[in-house]
């Protein structure tokens, strides 16, 4: 009987329980066992369709991050600003139809046939000119020119090898009893007894982590101009150049410390292990990012737990940024620590949530939405901080309010291992720090900057595949930092890098500051 049972599917379990009761003709003792197999086969069955349900979510959250747009923007009613709150279950559930209906998804593509095209730009007057004259074949002599018509054409000449070569005149004096020689003073290298001059050792380092061109692929270049550079050669010079920047990093690390607002990422970094051959160590980039100064710090460490970024955090005082690692979270609730969550991680676990619960999850994402609009008109009109924190205040606290009690009233309606309840409880639980960004005009609303400064690392991991030692990882994130602060301030990274390795070691230590990407001055 039981193996029966077992085997039957859950409308015919049923329909068995209902005859049983018409019936009765079955013993008391042996009916009541029958009764309670059959409740234990049906919660077994509701377990099995609440794991399939996850099951697919999760199944459709990956072909989303495989298949799907990188970015996709949620475009929601742009009357619903309000959330339902003091109204009866009847009312609830018509105005969540209402949503169902009126808010929707709308993906932009691009169109084929391009109407309004402006034409290509206008070449820049930067660029050197080289001018041809181009005249009529045949005799002229009876013309006169009327005009002239100008056709420009963008050309290129590939990189150029050269040697600079110091010649030092040696002077003597005539009456050689008086004895001394002078010779002309060689300027600084940047590798003393080196080949390399600074700008061929800028290219090298910025081929490697800007342009993500490794080492082996930039010896090719070499071996085509017939010039035979080992790869030891050059590892070497990029090494010893990186090695240059170790003085400003180690300001950068102390102003970094300093900074009254951080936000804080991380994301890992193979490096080779020379006690296991061939095998690599998965290392971290701890990244921090001042907002209001646009300076990055990229610090490597060999950990992702709690030791990681006490190199750097554990004297910080001010606001801390970061998404929901609970490593930060622990740091936050130090004194003189404000922790600040991030809406965009919030945000994404709406998203996720989509396919589990679309009504619940397009209304948190309508409303995320309202929050971001606000930020949006902020940064068009270029408000002063304070102005943005009044506009906050006026626009922004009333939906997070409304927000904040519309959370824990759906954590009751919700099945508990859902993905909705993930949502849900993403934010319930770190309600204070969101609210944080309120409190300043100078905050972000989200920790996308700092994600931002990652993605060179990622591109960079896909070409170099691993560092080579825990010291050239770190070295590397001297390099990240200083490019990232390139990217920020619109500075070109080949310029600044070669200024910097010229006058590095000419500069005196209390103004090494002053060599900072954002101090840069270019005059080409």
């Amino acid at each position: 009987m039981q193996s029966d049972l077992k085997n039957l599917p859950k409308h015919q379990l049923i329909s068995l329980l209902e005859e049983r009761e018409k019936t009765a003709v079955v013993p008391g003792k042996t009916a009541e066992k029958i009764n309670d197999k059959i409740l234990g086969y049906e919660r077994k069955i509701s377990d099995y369709e609440q794991q399939i349900r996850q099951m697919e979510a999760q199944i459709a959250q990956l072909k989303r991050m495989v298949f799907g747009q990188k970015r996709e923007r949620f475009e929601g009613d742009p009357n619903q600003r309000s959330l339902p709150f003091g109204v009866d279950k009847a009312e609830e559930d018509a105005r969540e139809a209402g949503h169902e209906k009126t808010i929707t998804y709308v993906r932009k593509t691009q169109s084929r046939s391009r109407s309004n095209h402006k034409g290509r730009h206008r070449l820049p007057d930067h660029l050197p000119v080289e001018e041809i004259e181009i005249h009529p074949e045949g005799d002229l002599s009876g013309m006169v020119c009327i005009g002239r018509e100008v056709t420009d054409e963008l050309e290129l000449e590939p990189a150029r090898f050269y040697i600079k070569r110091y010649i030092r005149f040696k002077y003597a004096p005539k009456d050689i009893t008086i004895g001394g020689v002078t010779i002309g003073e060689l300027p600084e290298r940047v590798i003393d007894k080196g080949i390399p001059g600074a700008g061929l050792l800028a290219q090298i380092l910025v081929d490697k982590y800007l342009d993500h061109l490794p080492l082996y692929r930039q010896r090719q270049r070499f071996l085509r101009e017939n010039i035979p550079i080992a790869s030891s050669t050059l590892e070497g010079w990029a090494s010893q150049g990186m090695d240059l920047l170790e003085i400003l990093y180690t300001h950068l690390v102390t102003d970094t410390k300093n900074q009254g607002y951080v936000q804080a990422d991380e994301t890992p970094i193979k490096v080779l292990e020379s006690r296991k051959k061939g095998a690599t160590h998965k290392g971290w980039y701890w990244v921090y990012h001042n907002p209001i100064n646009a300076t990055t710090l990229f610090d490597y460490q060999p950990t992702r737990g709690e030791p990681g970024p006490k190199h750097i955090l554990d004297d910080f005082n001010g606001y801390l940024q970061t998404d929901g690692y609970s490593v930060y979270k622990k740091i936050g609730k130090r004194p003189g620590v404000t922790h600040l969550a991030c809406w965009a991680h919030a945000r994404r676990e709406f998203e996720r949530a989509l396919d589990n619960d679309p009504v619940r999850a397009k209304i948190a994402m309508s409303c995320i939405q309202g929050l971001y609009e606000v930020e949006r008109r902020a940064r068009e009109q270029h408000v002063s901080p304070a102005q943005r924190k009044e506009l906050r205040l006026n626009e922004s606290l009333p939906i997070i309010n409304e927000l904040g009690k519309w959370i824990p009233k759906q954590l009751n309606k919700v099945v508990p291992k859902s993905q909705m309840a993930k949502a849900l409880n993403y934010s319930f639980t770190r309600w204070d720090a969101l609210s944080t960004y309120l409190y300043d005009g100078s905050l972000e609303i989200d920790n996308n900057l700092v994600e931002n400064a990652i993605r060179p690392v990622a591109l960079g991991r896909k070409n170099y595949l691993f560092a080579g030692s825990h010291k050239a990882a770190q070295r590397a994130a001297m390099v990240y930092s200083f490019f990232a602060i390139c990217k920020a301030h619109n500075v070109n990274p080949y310029r600044w890098l070669k200024h910097t390795l010229t006058h590095i070691l000419s500069t005196q230590f209390n103004d090494v500051r002053k060599l900072y990407p954002q101090n840069f001055v270019d005059n080409m």
